[in-house]
């Protein structure tokens, strides 16, 4: 029986442990909108996940807007871990979403979430939708821009058809793919096997069916992490939770592996 791997390295080079850590939930409620009720909780939260060896986080700029960047930022400042997070979607009151793909919106949230991470560079930047204003070229070339710069490390895209994401590849490489995906949702079974050819990490977001805008698994949590872990050796988990007991349950999935 082959070894399934416990890590992959996103872009080739970052070697990052498949069960990871999304910060949504981090937000105010309703709506994920807004600081977390309970910053200091917040922290600790994430300090623990580090400490049992989460080495990927995933974040966004719509998350609070802003609000998740910062309080990962405060917690991992020093840690040695990989951040991920996304642009190109606003957030200016609950349940209103805008989004806005043009290549000054991407620089500008892209320096701001360098202050909000307390980091020199982001180590993976994902367009968080494809803008109908704005080609996917002109996001992806000013993502590279950044890259160049030495801003971001790696550019992702969230939200992406097949075809999207080949256009993104003409005109950069491109790290991560961040799709609805779990055991109950399997429409993206096809990009997650044509991310795997290219050596392209696939982050499903919805692991455990949840409701982006209400909390609460409706798969069982430790079956469901157990399945995408098992589905493709490209695939990083990241479950999200405002619960340490429930965190260090879903890093118990390996033993249903």
């Amino acid at each position: 029986m082959t070894e399934i791997a416990k890590t992959f390295r996103i872009g080739g080079e970052i070697e990052v442990n498949r069960l990871g850590y999304g910060a949504m939930r981090l937000t105010g409620q309703p709506g994920n909108f807004g600081p977390y009720e309970d910053w200091q909780g917040g922290l600790a939260l994430l300090r623990r996940a580090a400490e049992l060896g989460v080495n990927v986080f995933d974040s966004a700029w719509a998350y609070g807007p802003e609000a998740a960047d910062r309080i990962v930022g405060e917690a991992l400042e020093d840690r040695d871990v990989v951040i991920a997070t996304k642009g190109g979607v606003d957030k200016p009151a609950p349940g209103t979403i805008v989004t806005d793909g043009s290549r000054d919106t991407l620089l500008r949230q892209i320096d701001k979430a360098l202050v909000n991470l307390r980091r020199d560079r982001i180590d993976l930047f994902q367009l968080h939708r494809v803008d109908p204003e704005t080609p996917i070229e002109v996001s992806v070339a000013a993502l590279a821009e950044a890259k160049a710069e030495g801003r971001i490390r790696h550019i992702g895209l969230s939200n992406v058809t097949r075809a999207q994401l080949d256009r993104a590849l003409a005109v950069a490489p491109i790290a991560s793919v961040q799709n609805r995906f779990n055991m109950a949702e399997t429409d993206a079974e096809a990009l997650v096997d044509y991310t795997a050819k290219k050596g392209i990490a696939f982050i499903p977001y919805g692991p455990l069916g949840a409701s982006p805008m209400q909390r609460g698994a409706k798969l069982a949590p430790r079956e469901a992490l157990a399945w995408l872990l098992k589905r493709s050796p490209n695939i990083v988990v990241i479950p999200g939770t405002t619960s340490i007991a429930h965190l260090e349950e879903n890093l118990t999935a390996w033993d249903l592996v």
